[in-house]
């Protein structure tokens, strides 16, 4: 299929607008993730246009990540799951994640939503954090990492939960912790070391 060049702006104030130009687009799987393959010509820095490049791109759809603090306790509820990508080449298997969700709706309504079936907790005010690309290199996903303070409530801790083959187990970690466990290599999930990074620095504005 061959198209138009597409002329995009970068929304960063101060940024160049540079052309891409798809020359043709194939999508290689479509199952419940999506691989496309591209090939494209963008416009270089000194303004002439790149030889054309093949590209394939894995496409999962927008992530949205809560981070979930209890001020009372001073403590972040955390999730651990088995994670088939990171059991690989000697991974651990077993991740403590901040709540996601791919989003297939509002990213509002996604982070409740996810934030309910995950711990059992729920939420009505959530504060936007950052988005960031976990994978440019091969992955157009996006992911939206947003705060909300949630109360103590006994009945949750170290319950189980999820929905389908999901296996949830909900954990309480006090901030302080959970930052000493990054260090250590306890919790090495991108999303999740970015939430509580974020958290804070938002905790130290108070």
């Amino acid at each position: 299929m061959r198209q138009k060049a597409i002329l995009r702006r970068n929304t960063l104030k101060g940024r160049i607008t540079l052309k891409v130009k798809i020359k043709n687009s194939k999508r290689e799987y479509d199952g419940f993730f999506k691989v496309d393959k591209v090939v494209l010509q963008h416009e270089k820095f000194d303004g002439s246009m790149s030889n054309e490049i093949d590209r394939l791109n894995f496409n999962r759809g927008d992530t949205v990540a809560v981070m979930l603090y209890n001020k009372t306790n001073e403590s972040v509820i955390l999730v651990k799951q088995f994670r088939y990508p990171a059991y690989v080449d000697d991974g651990p298997g077993w991740l403590i994640e901040c709540v996601a969700g791919i989003k297939d709706n509002g990213k509002v309504l996604v982070a409740r939503k996810e934030v309910l079936e995950e711990t059992g907790y729920k939420i009505d005010d959530l504060k936007y954090l950052t988005q960031f690309y976990p994978s440019p290199g091969g992955c157009s996903e996006r992911i939206f990492v947003y705060l909300a303070y949630v109360e103590t409530r006994e009945e949750i801790k170290d319950k189980y939960f999820g929905t389908g083959n999901e296996d949830i187990q909900v954990i309480e970690i006090p901030l302080g912790k959970a930052l000493e466990m990054i260090k250590n290599g306890e919790i090495c999930d991108g999303k999740t070391i970015i939430g509580l990074f974020l958290l804070r620095d938002e905790l130290e504005k108070g």
